[in-house]
């Protein structure tokens, strides 16, 4: 049997608006997905659907499909797509009047169930597996909308229906499954946000989305489409494979993936093999993304400019604490100045002050024009990058799980039957998950250089509510022997301070020639809340690969072959 062609084309909620017209053109596919669904949009969904009951789903979507929908059904090009968010229904209800004004026929099926009566919650979705998507392009559907359902489950669902995996093919499922985490950030893959886009054959400049072509064994190769920008390599596809991941076991609802089992080879230009995948039983619970409102923030930013720049920074504190009061205030000093610099930017420094109250009233105009006033009664040189402005409301996300069986996981196929997608007959309780401390001989007696820990290293990072996860990988099996002995977690914290405090996970993934931290707590009460200057940790990584280390003096910059 041939292998199954799934592009994707959406990475996030307002990802590149061409991406569907540029993948319909480009090549052959089987099936176009898109995700649009992260923690911070379930909350952005939730406030629209607030004010209008009718919304609730990705609105850039139906822009997207009004151009390329007849393109789809056309070439037999099938989507899969979670932009139905909180309102799955209602998406294919819009999709079906988009069709109608545009004089096609498709067939709609949609996913439903995920989400779960929370009266104290402003959202509360279960993360579904991929059966109910099969089970809706089993019964002919050309377009399949879904709510919250795994990242992965959108490519997965796709190839269950393609070569009629069950519940039992764990290995199977597992590979797709990693096929699905690679291409679900769309470019992410290709070479966008790669540690070493300077050696990319574009510079990094427009990667292309990207296409896993999976097999009936459930291992994949990842390419993109010929003539677009960017590359696949066994790095650009480890960089993907790091990001966003715990240990080495990898929880989904139909199968737990075991990452340490994943090879990786490159077999052609822009093609990598992903093979030897690993699949046990899944979860008894499924992952619950709850989101509510925490209250209202509102942020100022003062200029320091010169000299004393810690007393005008205990200037400002003081005078604020006074005006408006110590609760919910947060101050940030950002040391960018520089000494005897010939401007004005350069020589000074950002008080980032935030403020979060439930009392809207409190942080809104009350705190923004408080800090306004200080404009000529505080430190000499006093100015501000923002003008006042009323708070904003904020959300807070939080992790919650509940037994598979307790969901009512549905596929409403196209004729409008609803049927029900029983939970996994077989399930495994999950322990916690095993650490992997390095293992090392003490100080090295081996001759040292001083330079950047990113000369030889790659990372990626990102976030997992209120945790980070950083994942580092060694470009040479040289390397790797030094860094998995080198990188403990007390050398992370002596690299990345404010990870010290912060409970921190070590997993390592050999196959990859890399080490993956969870860092926990580091972005608080998720992203949506953070006051962090990076509250995705999307840039840890790039902080870890500038921070000036002892290389091994025999190890030196090398581009793998």
């Amino acid at each position: 049997m041939t292998a199954l062609r799934v592009g994707n084309a959406s990475g996030f909620y307002g990802d590149r608006l061409s991406a569907w017209r540029e993948m319909l053109d480009g090549g052959e596919l089987d099936v176009l997905t898109g995700d649009y669904l992260a923690e911070l949009t379930m909350l952005i969904l939730g406030r629209d659907r607030m004010r209008d009951s009718s919304l609730g789903y990705a609105k850039t979507f139906l822009r997207q499909l009004e151009g390329t929908l007849g393109t789809a059904l056309e070439r037999g090009v099938r989507l899969v797509t979670n932009a139905g968010g909180l309102n799955p229904a209602g998406l294919a209800a819009a999709i079906g009047a988009l069709a109608d004004r545009l004089g096609l026929t498709v067939r709609i099926g949609y996913v439903e169930g995920d989400a779960l009566a929370r009266p104290d919650a402003l959202t509360a979705n279960a993360y579904l597996g991929a059966f109910g998507i099969a089970a809706c392009l089993d019964a002919g559907a050309d377009v399949v909308v879904t709510g919250r359902v795994t990242d992965a489950s959108l490519a997965v669902g796709p190839a269950i229906s393609r070569f009629g995996w069950t519940r039992d093919d764990l290995d199977a499922l597992a590979g797709a499954t990693v096929a699905g985490h690679l291409i679900e950030c769309g470019a992410q893959v290709t070479g966008g946000n790669f540690s070493f886009f300077t050696e990319l054959p574009d510079g990094g400049h427009r990667p292309g989305f990207p296409i896993a072509e999976i097999r009936a064994d459930g291992s994949s190769v990842l390419t993109k489409h010929p003539g677009t920008g960017g590359a696949v390599t066994v790095e650009t596809v480890t960089a993907q494979l790091l990001y966003e991941v715990g240990g080495p076991a990898y929880l989904g609802p139909d199968v737990v993936t075991r990452l340490d089992t994943v090879e990786l080879a490159q077999e052609g230009p822009d093609r990598v093999r992903v093979s030897g995948v690993r699949g046990t039983p899944p979860p008894d619970t499924l992952k619950v993304g709850v989101n509510n409102l925490g209250g209202f923030r509102n942020s100022m930013t003062f200029v320091l400019c010169g000299l004393d720049i810690p007393a005008k920074a205990a200037l400002v504190r003081g005078q604020l604490e006074e005006a408006v009061g110590k609760e919910g205030l947060e101050f940030t000093l950002a040391r960018t100045d520089h000494p005897d610099a010939t401007d004005t930017e350069a020589a000074s420094a950002l008080l980032h002050v935030h403020l979060r109250d439930g009392d809207k009233a409190r942080a809104g105009r009350a705190f923004s024009a408080a800090a306004v006033e200080l404009a000529l009664a505080s430190y000499p040189g006093c100015t501000l990058t923002t003008l006042p402005g009323d708070a904003t409301p904020y959300g807070v996300f939080t992790a919650d799980a509940v037994p598979q069986d307790a969901v009512a996981h549905v596929a409403v196929l196209p004729s409008g039957e609803r049927v029900t997608i029983p939970p996994p007959p077989s399930t495994c309780l999950q322990g916690p998950p095993v650490q992997h401390e390095a293992l090392t001989g003490g100080p090295s007696l081996h001759p040292t250089r001083r330079a950047a820990l990113g000369e030889l290293v790659g990372a990626r990072s990102g976030d997992k509510g209120g945790d980070a996860n950083l994942g580092v990988w060694a470009r040479t099996d040289a390397t790797w022997a030094w860094l998995r002995g080198w990188l403990t977690v007390a050398r992370l914290a002596e690299l990345l301070p404010e990870t010290a405090p912060l409970t921190v996970e070590r997993h390592e993934l050999p196959n990859l020639r890399a080490v993956n931290f969870v860092i926990r707590g580091l972005l608080g009460q998720g992203v949506a809340a953070s006051t962090r200057f990076d509250p995705q940790a999307k840039a840890l990584g790039e902080l870890l690969r500038s921070r000036v280390v002892d290389l091994p003096a025999d190890l030196t910059p090398e581009v793998p072959s």
